[in-house]
């Protein structure tokens, strides 16, 4: 299974945003972080991550005569590389565009769910913003994003910090104008 295939799964991607910041936990561990989806269908993309080469094991110990193993994210091979989303068809990408927002929805829907969430408390955004943008701007505005982020990727988890779902969503709404002159 390629990267793409890996990490194009809703339940897989949710193991991986578990894993960031350099956590290593066992699969028992990802089942009580990842509540609405059965045991056995975490083990299962727990294995296809680590088959996988996205997960590697830091761990293992014997619990009660079972092998039990403590996983950590592999970030070099926890993302789909500039080559790979160029070979990528339209299906792909649609396919891609599912999975992030069934994880998306979970994940909110997880939020939501426990005894303590606080949206206003918690800063939680979801809004959304129609820009008109040259390419130039957009560029820009990409490259502002990725300043913006970027450095808190490395991040490690904390007792002064809490884990963010960011998901910056961009598309044209409109077919960009030197695309309409070519028809």
């Amino acid at each position: 299974m390629d990267a793409f295939e890996l990490l194009a799964h809703p339940v897989r991607l949710r193991v991986v945003h578990a894993m960031c910041g350099g956590r290593e936990m066992t699969t028992a561990e990802l089942c009580e972080r990842i509540r609405d989806v059965s045991k056995a269908t975490v083990y299962r993309h727990v294995d296809l991550l680590a088959a996988g080469g996205v997960l590697e094991v830091a761990l293992e110990r014997r619990v009660r005569g079972a092998v039990e193993r403590r996983y950590r994210l592999r970030r070099d091979r926890a993302g789909i590389n500039a080559e790979t989303i160029d070979s990528l068809s339209l299906d792909d990408h649609r396919s891609a565009f599912a999975a992030a927002l069934a994880v998306l929805a979970a994940e909110f829907t997880a939020y939501l769910d426990r005894g303590t969430a606080d949206p206003v408390a918690d800063l939680v955004g979801y809004r959304q913003h129609a820009v008109w943008l040259s390419s130039g701007e957009l560029n820009g505005m990409i490259e502002g994003m990725r300043q913006a982020i970027v450095p808190h990727l490395a991040n490690e988890p904390s007792p002064d910090r809490t884990q963010y779902l960011i998901s910056p969503v961009l598309f044209p709404v409109e077919a960009p104008p030197d695309r309409d002159r070519r028809r």
